[in-house]
């Protein structure tokens, strides 16, 4: 049995920085504005299209009357964990559909390994016969003591940092309170696509989002 012995911590968003600007971690700072989300344009989701860039998705809706049951998360047993609804099922399978509808190239796909997640990695990205990769250090992080984070937001961290070779995309399906960790910015709806450019040496830029109502204009 793979299990999180962890406490449910409610998360503390304590940094946050302008939307355009690189994000270092090194180097956080105290928040002192807001976090400002903004919507991918038909500009930058060209520019994706060429490759280069990280797409971090957060998991599909889920059934909130069934909270994960920490301190004792089984990672094998999806009965101890909240779980997609049928609507999040739904959701996922459309981002996929949308994503190759847009015609945005896939390589690496690394998802966090709570049945949520993967399911919706499954159901997004699974018909695109590309690699599905649990990353234990993408787990959900509203479970975790701040130094039972820190590890998981390196993780994060290098993974929306790396270069991305032109032509290919990274995803990463994970969770909101990860990014709330990392950059200050609590991704909802659920299923939102959030664009980032990898700038290296734990440095990333925001782009803007896509969440699911989004895409219909996206792709006139």
């Amino acid at each position: 049995m793979t299990s999180l012995y962890l406490p449910r911590l409610a998360f503390a968003c304590t940094m946050a920085v302008a939307a355009l600007a690189p994000f270092n971690a090194a180097h956080a700072q105290a928040a002192d504005t807001a976090f400002v989300e903004k919507l991918v344009t038909p500009d930058t989701l060209a520019e994706v299209r060429k490759g280069g860039f990280v797409l971090y998705m957060r998991h599909g809706s889920t059934d909130n009357s069934r909270p994960d049951r920490a301190p004792s998360v089984d990672l094998n047993d999806c009965n101890t964990q909240r779980v997609l609804n049928d609507e999040g099922r739904k959701q996922a399978t459309a981002v996929g559909h949308a994503i190759a509808k847009a015609k945005i190239p896939v390589g690496e796909v690394f998802h966090s390994p709570l049945c949520r997640a993967r399911e919706s990695a499954e159901l997004a990205f699974g018909p695109m016969h590309v690699k599905l990769q649990p990353e234990l250090n993408l787990a959900y992080t509203a479970n975790l003591t701040a130094e039972e984070k820190k590890p998981v937001l390196a993780a994060t961290r290098k993974l929306v940092a790396a270069a991305v070779p032109a032509g290919t995309n990274r995803v990463l399906v994970a969770h909101a309170p990860n990014m709330a960790d990392l950059m200050g910015y609590f991704v909802k709806p659920e299923g939102t696509l959030v664009v980032l450019r990898p700038l290296g040496q734990d440095k990333f830029e925001y782009l803007g989002s896509i969440p699911p109502s989004h895409w219909a204009s996206l792709l006139k």
